[in-house]
């Protein structure tokens, strides 16, 4: 069932005009003649966004674009039929180069660093989220900060996302998440971690399955998050909410790329609770979106197909 885009809000501050090429073998000092390069819009919240939109859904993207290579992501968002809010900044959207090498079997990943913000912009954008975001809304912010971002960003969002009676989803890393683990500010609704950010939160490995439970059910005890999701790869995920903790797994699929599978399942999941999903159907499309997303190849994300065929495979525990 399609929403309409109002029901969801992705927000993306780092976006990048993403450039994929190959050559023969990259080698010091030639001149490289490369394939005609494929250029995809790139971004933690771009991607959620693109991922509802393939699965069914509609969000609005709210994206700070700057420069030629703004223009070039807009429309390439709009030919995918994805609605977008632009947030515009000078200077230029950053370009990330990935070169396949044929010989060796390798890829360089080239990342440009974006524009850097100051104050101003910052207060320009709490604007325009003021007016961006409704009541009963799902928001999402996914992906890394850019320069000038305060590490707190995200707690001045969810103390927003709160007074508008919104819902808001948290996807990042480095030390915007570690602050995330401290009481000033306001928690988001639901904060979803990979293995490595997970671990590098924790402060200690977390080896087994009940040591993972443990450790995202103790984050929302203390008020860090309303319910927590904790990604472990193909031994699928953790939710912990304050009544219950869930874990979802699919049965082994074939990886053809792992790329695009945490976003995958944060836009399968907001989508199912758009639509009113309780938690464990929401886990469930999640679960399912993120290892269809590593069947598809390079950069490519869950096909709807896929999903559909890996839904009723979820296993889900109560743990």
């Amino acid at each position: 069932m399609a929403h309409p885009p109002d029901d969801i809000l992705t927000i993306t501050l780092n976006p990048a005009l993403d450039m994929s090429t190959g050559v023969d073998a990259v080698r010091a000092e030639e001149k490289l003649r490369c394939d005609a390069p494929v250029l995809d819009p790139g971004g933690g919240g771009i991607n959620v966004a693109r991922a509802i939109r393939r699965t069914g859904g509609s969000a609005t993207a709210l994206v700070a674009l700057a420069g030629f290579r703004g223009q070039q992501l807009a429309a390439l968002l709009k030919d995918e039929g994805v609605a977008t809010i632009a947030f515009s900044l000078p200077g230029e959207t950053r370009l990330s180069l990935a070169v396949s090498d044929r010989q060796a079997g390798s890829q360089y990943r080239f990342v440009m660093p974006g524009p850097v913000w100051t104050q101003p912009h910052i207060a320009a954008l709490c604007d325009q989220l003021q007016t961006a975001i409704q009541p009963d809304m799902q928001v999402v912010l996914s992906g890394s900060q850019p320069p000038g971002v305060p590490v707190g960003f995200p707690k001045v969002l969810a103390g927003i996302t709160r007074a508008k009676g919104a819902v808001l989803t948290l996807d990042t890393s480095g030390a915007a998440l570690a602050v995330q683990a401290t009481e000033d500010g306001a928690a988001p609704d639901i904060l979803r971690l990979d293995g490595a950010e997970s671990e590098a939160l924790a402060g200690r490995p977390l080896s087994s399955l009940q040591d993972v439970a443990g450790f995202a059910r103790a984050l929302v005890d203390k008020g860090h998050a309303g319910a927590v999701v904790l990604a472990l790869g193909a031994d699928g995920s953790v939710l912990a909410t304050g009544t219950t903790v869930l874990h979802a797994v699919t049965p082994p699929v074939p990886v053809l790329s792992k790329v695009g599978a945490g976003d995958s399942f944060v836009g399968a999941f907001t989508l199912a609770r758009a639509s009113g999903a309780e938690w464990p159907e929401a886990l469930r499309h999640g679960t399912a979106a993120a290892s269809a997303a590593v069947m598809s190849p390079a950069t490519e994300l869950c096909r709807d197909d896929d999903l559909r065929a890996l839904l009723p495979q979820v296993q889900i525990t109560q743990l």
